[in-house]
């Protein structure tokens, strides 16, 4: 009766046009009364001890982060820096793409953040150059996933503070796989250089090493940056929300200083933060009063024994939740996704024995699919709309297919060999 009533009431409240954080409360709501005998108190209970969280206060902390960075013009100086490392290159500034949101993705902790800032400067300049224009997106939309990966990410910190998995060790796990999928991104770029029809132009000036060194050096607040946000937290020196706080104040002074922020776009930084958190928080309300319902109902636990009854074991159960999450981030986009899903996928992998640090790496993995899977890919509509619509949303969606597979791929080799996530934790 309660997946009848959890599953009805989703159904019915979303297909009525209804907030989605509005959805998720009101369904918990409805599970606590008429399930739980009138427990709706504790609805109350859970979003108090919610939004009194020091942890989840990290997350507004790092949007506001990120969208100084992008009003600040840094992401253009990062990238004119990178740039001459890659002109002789196979695929040549294609790498820059995925470079740049990697290093972006460092400070940014934001997939939608990432694709645009570095896409509003990569697309025109390789488009005026003369690149394929879906190629261009394709790679940018790819790089823009690793936002949620790379450390630190908004996805990693919600899923450890909803959770209570330490935000310090998952940042730890991510890393090493976020570079892994960066390479495997760059390796894929180099054999669709030398493959097909061309997609970049041909340069046979040498490398100039002198303009390489010139670039690199360029950059060099951006190190200061990553070790106030990422640097602190490795060596204890500060929580992944002071580290947060760090990183806003240094990412204000490094944009006064050497990008072009100015306090008319630092107030619109904030108003944007603001908005985001506010969408985002509305959505979390709602996630933490539907998983108090669904673990007082031991739904998660009848879940598993019910799939158990068919003969699935650990990894068939786990596959099935992979299949869920790729059709479910066709119509979600990735925070929504992963807050509506953890309350029930959560305790379930847990309770069959898999690593709660593993399964944070995991399901990050899974939504960063569903930001480059259409119809309701991000990614795609970010970047197509930096385009001008010059590549439409199909365009965009078959250029971003073979890293689609890359990360997919990579979901069944974290799952085969589930050291590489976890080496470093222990």
């Amino acid at each position: 009766m309660s997946w009848l009533l959890l599953s009805g009431s989703l159904f019915v409240l979303l297909s009525t046009g209804a907030v989605l954080g509005a959805a998720l409360g009101l369904t918990g709501m409805i599970l606590l009364h008429f399930q739980a005998n009138g427990a709706t108190p504790l609805a109350i209970t859970a979003t108090w001890n919610l939004l009194t969280d020091f942890t989840l206060s990290a997350v507004p902390l790092f949007i506001f982060l990120g969208e100084i960075l992008l009003a600040s013009g840094v992401s253009k100086r990062v990238y004119n820096g990178l740039t001459p490392l890659f002109k002789r290159v196979p695929g040549q500034l294609l790498h820059t793409n995925i470079a740049v949101c990697t290093i972006f993705g460092a400070v940014s902790g934001s997939s939608t953040s990432t694709a645009a800032a570095i896409g509003s400067v990569g697309y025109p300049e390789l488009r005026r150059r003369g690149y394929k224009p879906s190629i261009v997106v394709g790679s940018l939309a790819a790089g823009g996933t690793l936002g949620l990966l790379i450390p630190p990410s908004l996805a990693l910190i919600i899923y450890g503070a909803t959770q209570s998995v330490s935000i310090g060790q998952l940042f730890l796990a991510g890393m090493l796989p976020g570079l892994l999928i960066a390479l495997s991104f760059s390796v894929w770029i180099m054999i669709r250089s030398k493959v097909g029809e061309p997609v970049t132009p041909v340069h046979k000036d040498p490398m100039d090493w002198g303009e390489v060194g010139r670039g690199i050096l360029q950059i060099w607040p951006l190190p200061i940056l990553i070790f106030f946000v990422l640097g602190t937290i490795y060596l204890g020196i500060a929580t992944p929300t002071e580290s947060a706080a760090l990183g806003v104040m240094a990412s204000i002074l490094i944009g006064f200083t050497w990008g072009d922020l100015s306090m008319k776009r630092l107030w619109i930084a904030f108003q944007r933060a603001s908005f985001m958190f506010a969408a985002i928080g509305m959505i979390l309300v709602g996630t933490v009063i539907l998983s108090q319902a669904v673990s007082i109902l031991g739904i998660p636990r009848a879940a598993v024994d019910a799939i158990g009854s068919l003969g699935f074991g650990p990894y068939g159960v786990l596959l099935m939740i992979v299949i869920v999450y790729i059709v479910l981030g066709c119509f979600f986009d990735g925070i929504s996704l992963l807050l509506m899903t953890l309350p029930i996928t959560f305790p379930m992998v847990t309770s069959l024995g898999f690593d709660p640090i593993w399964f944070g790496i995991i399901v990050t993995l899974l939504i960063e699919i569903g930001m480059i899977t259409p119809p309701v890919g991000l990614n795609l509509f970010v970047l197509s709309s930096i385009s001008n619509n010059e590549v439409n949303i199909t365009d965009a969606a078959k250029a971003s297919l073979p890293y689609w597979l890359i990360l997919l791929g990579s979901v069944a080799v974290f799952t085969m060999y589930p050291e590489i996530i976890l080496w470093i934790t222990r």
